[in-house]
């Protein structure tokens, strides 16, 4: 008598349907995730080289908190007025080595800013390393908080 309820759950085990995995439950992949992260990142530096805060309103949080290059601590809406602020004009801005690390629903991307212009009249050549943090929500990738930090013009090579 043992033995049936034995088959019965064995029976039942092998023909319980499946849960089927939805799309939407697939696991994200993580290149795809960097590559975003990547493109987000490109498009920032060209939203500050148009002085445009369109792409800020967008892709940064409503709590966002940064530090801008001089050491001013910023909001969201500071950010997008330091931006839109039409003193810096660039002939170009870069973001090079760019570089994304992901955990879970966060990402960290880090990465060089090479940028050319005048502020205020003056010329100006420079170069900063910048760190994002984002979160990904249900509407997509954000930052909450950055930092830019200036890289002196003749930095003496470590080696």
């Amino acid at each position: 008598m043992n033995k049936i309820p034995a088959v019965l759950a064995l029976l039942l085990a092998l023909f319980a349907p499946f849960p089927r995995q939805e799309p939407d439950d697939a696991p994200p992949n993580p290149e795809l995730q960097r590559e975003e992260i990547v493109n987000l990142e490109t498009e920032t530096v060209r939203a500050i080289q148009q002085n445009n805060g369109t792409f800020f309103r967008r892709v940064y949080a409503d709590d966002f908190v940064g530090t801008l290059s001089h050491g001013q601590a910023v909001d969201r809406v500071m950010l997008i007025n330091a931006i839109q602020d039409a003193s810096a004009k660039y002939d170009s801005f870069h973001a090079s080595d760019i570089k994304v690390r992901l955990y879970k629903d966060t990402a960290v991307a880090t990465c060089l800013w090479t940028s050319r212009g005048d502020f205020k009249g003056r010329r100006f050549e420079s170069q900063m390393r910048s760190i994002h943090v984002y979160v990904n929500g249900p509407r997509g990738w954000h930052v909450v908080s950055g930092q830019v930090t200036p890289l002196p013009p003749d930095m003496p090579h470590p080696l």
